[in-house]
């Protein structure tokens, strides 16, 4: 039986979310160097042992700018921020699972990422850490089933286009992370500063 539920199990790519216009940064958030390479560069290397494939989600226009060795996945729903790459991805491939990685977060570790594959739970909409802030999902580093493009499609058709809010209101496995500091994500130039300086002093 176990046998017959893994190879009925949806395979698992990887996506990292990289075609933001990065606003508060005041640059692209992709291309900022944490651990001697472009950060987009060191999410997708953190997602390929879990994934058969890995994607850059980016903007039209940034496709022939991606680092050697990095598949662009261009966005197909526009100007919806992370919902257009997790909408894109899922209509590429609506058979695959999805594993969405937000660039903007350096302190992420193969650590976690194995927490979440291991835990992953296919029967529901989406496997996704609790937020160290709150009760909620966070919406930028889950597994996406399948099934979830039909309810983020949904939830589009309402007006919503808010990854946290379908999760918030779907059948989710929900699960604490193991090393919450590690979900904390990096938009400004002074905590671009700050955590440079701390993994420079602690290297991951």
């Amino acid at each position: 039986m176990r046998q017959w539920w893994q190879q009925r199990v949806p395979l698992l790519r990887g996506l990292v979310l990289a075609g933001g216009q990065s606003q508060r940064m005041q640059t692209d958030k992709g291309r900022l160097h944490y651990h001697g390479r472009e950060q987009r560069e060191h999410a997708a290397a953190l997602l390929a042992p879990w994934c058969q494939e890995v994607f850059v989600s980016c903007r039209a226009e940034q496709a022939a700018e991606l680092p050697a060795g990095l598949q662009p996945l261009p966005d197909q729903f526009l100007n919806l921020g992370p919902m257009g790459g997790i909408l894109s991805a899922l209509r590429h491939d609506p058979n695959a699972a999805w594993l969405v990685v937000a660039c903007d977060l350096p302190f992420l570790s193969e650590t976690t990422l194995q927490h979440l594959v291991q835990h992953r739970n296919p029967a529901r909409v989406a496997t996704a850490f609790q937020s160290p802030e709150n009760e909620f999902p966070e919406p930028l580093i889950t597994i996406w089933e399948p099934g979830s493009y039909g309810v983020l499609l949904q939830f589009l058709a309402l007006g919503y286009s808010c990854p946290r809010k379908a999760l918030i209101n779907s059948n989710v496995e929900l699960l604490q992370a193991p090393v919450p500091q590690e979900l904390r994500n990096v938009n400004t130039p002074a905590e671009r500063d700050a955590a440079q300086q701390e993994l420079a002093e602690h290297p991951r």
